[in-house]
């Protein structure tokens, strides 16, 4: 089966997703991203509670935040003022953390930045192996999360976006705790039930809410996993403990990706390779770039670029980078998000004049 790739996507005022390809993906595409107090800053806007649980305030804030991108940055393709589906949009909703809200694990809303876990709330071994997929799926998030779309069809149409559902292990980090890594030598049958169970709930729970969107008028079938704790672990325990969830959930949508984040995923290559249809894989630029390729010729690629480097470093040494990235693995995506609210506004169409000026070359 002929791989169908996904690239990066970062929607308006939330973490990076995928999306995918349509064909005008170019050798040094630059997805771009704000951390939200980018927003906040210059449109007044409140990301805290509201603007993730009630679609309306979502849109309206969504359509000032679009503003400002289309004027501060017209010459980028992926705002359109002529299509309003990013609006009506659940991307964002929750931040990074949907699956352990599922399960249980309260969030903390502020007016400026993502949510965060409750820091006091992880669930025990105890409470881990009480659980049942069907009672994590009824959970009063679930309901919420279906009864924004309702309010979105109703209101708009098609219900856009990706939730950010994360892996298997970052999910596990984030509802048990640190706690995780030692489980995998002290009680290794629980972790594999652990994961096994949340892969579980990933599948099941992306399933019921994408076939909800396709309803709407929304294509979409595919999950793409946030590995961004994998590398806390061996190759080996990847291979032993995630490897084989993330086998199950690739064969389980028409699309899939990896995201890695901003590390050296070089040790981790071969296993990668392993995976099953791989769409989209991204990593940060200290990885071999070269054997990335070689490994990984008909997946979409992409590097994550660090927000501080961009603002920090000189045009130079950005633009070293780049060419380093153009020679060695394009055609990829370079993924610029989380750009910080301090961060000039020329310093980023400094950058989007190197990508263009390379993709020329």
């Amino acid at each position: 089966m002929a791989i169908r790739q996904l690239r990066n996507h970062i929607p308006i005022g939330g973490p990076a997703r995928r999306e995918p390809v349509d064909g005008t993906e170019t050798a040094m595409r630059l997805s771009l991203g704000f951390e939200p107090a980018w927003f906040v800053n210059r449109c007044g806007v409140d990301l805290g509670t509201s603007w993730h649980v009630d679609p309306r305030v979502r849109y309206r804030a969504l359509t000032a935040m679009k503003a400002e991108l289309l004027q501060s940055f017209p010459e980028v393709p992926c705002w359109r003022e002529d299509d309003p589906r990013d609006l009506a949009t659940i991307s964002g909703v929750y931040g990074a953390y949907p699956v352990p809200h599922l399960f249980g694990i309260a969030l903390r809303y502020y007016p400026d930045k993502w949510p965060e876990l409750d820091p006091e709330r992880r669930l025990s071994v105890k409470e881990i192996e009480a659980l049942q997929v069907d009672r994590v799926l009824s959970s009063p998030v679930a309901e919420a999360l279906f009864e924004q779309m309702e309010v979105i069809e109703r209101e708009w149409g098609p219900v856009h976006g990706y939730l950010n559902w994360q892996g298997v292990l970052n999910n596990a980090f984030n509802i048990r705790g640190q706690e995780i890594f030692m489980d995998m030598y002290e009680r290794p049958a629980f972790v594999h039930a652990f994961l096994d169970l949340i892969a579980q709930v990933l599948i099941r729970f992306a399933k019921r809410l994408q076939e909800r969107q396709r309803r709407s008028g929304f294509e979409i079938d595919q999950l793409s996993v946030s590995n961004c704790v994998v590398n806390m672990i061996s190759p080996e325990d990847y291979r032993t403990f995630v490897k084989p969830r993330d086998e199950r959930i690739a064969r389980e949508f028409g699309r899939f990706g990896v995201h890695t984040c901003n590390w050296d995923i070089t040790p981790y290559i071969d296993a990668l390779a392993e995976l099953p249809h791989l769409g989209y894989l991204d990593m940060g630029m200290m990885s071999d770039l070269p054997r990335v390729k070689a490994a990984f010729p008909d997946t979409r690629r992409a590097v994550m670029y660090s927000p501080w480097t961009l603002h920090q470093t000189t045009i130079g040494e950005i633009r070293r980078d780049m060419e380093k990235i153009r020679a060695e693995l394009a055609p990829c995506d370079v993924v610029m998000a989380d750009i910080q609210a301090d961060t000039p506004d020329d310093r980023v169409r400094d950058l989007l004049r190197i990508c263009r000026e390379l993709e020329r070359a």
